[in-house]
């Protein structure tokens, strides 16, 4: 299998930053007032990669699924 993206939730900061630039992999739980992941075996990589990036508490990283 190949990686997939994950989300440290308890790091988690619910700044939102990821949902704006890949709505299409992250998704805001509004119920938990965090980031989750929506499609662990992401899309478009620069766009993951620039969250990751972008993320205040580095909390989103590539796992091996």
């Amino acid at each position: 299998m190949g990686k997939i993206v994950v989300i440290d939730e308890d790091e988690c900061t619910g700044c939102e930053s990821c949902v704006e630039l890949c709505p299409e992999v992250f998704e805001f739980d509004s119920d938990a007032e965090k980031a989750i992941v929506i499609k662990p075996e992401g899309g478009d990589e620069e766009c993951i990669e620039e969250a990751m990036d972008s993320c205040p508490v580095e909390c989103i990283f590539w796992k091996d699924g």
